[in-house]
């Protein structure tokens, strides 16, 4: 078995598999702040008609290269909240520095 590694590793394209080891789909994004190493999530592709489904980072388990196992049984995983993307950083300026 492969050692387990950080969440900083994950990257888009990444098998995801259940508790069990079925596979699910695929990350198609890692949620978090890598600067303060805090892991909220992810989103994973789970079929090419769905649309992307967010994992918190509480049912993430085990994480190996190339695979990130959840705590999750399959038909938990179709059940999971719809991933909406975080809006672009916005950068708010005094106000004697707008424009």
């Amino acid at each position: 078995m492969t050692d387990p590694v950080s969440w900083l590793l994950i990257e888009p394209g990444w098998s995801v598999v259940t508790e069990d080891g079925k596979d699910v789909g695929k990350v198609t994004a890692v949620v978090g702040d890598s600067s303060n190493d805090i892991f909220n999530g992810l989103a994973i592709s789970i079929g090419l008609l769905s649309k992307d489904r967010y994992v918190p980072s509480e049912r993430v388990g085990t994480i190996v290269d190339g695979t990130v196992q959840l705590e999750l049984a399959e038909h938990d995983v179709s059940k999971l909240d719809e991933y909406d993307r975080p809006p672009p950083t916005e950068e708010i300026l005094p106000p004697d520095r707008r424009a």
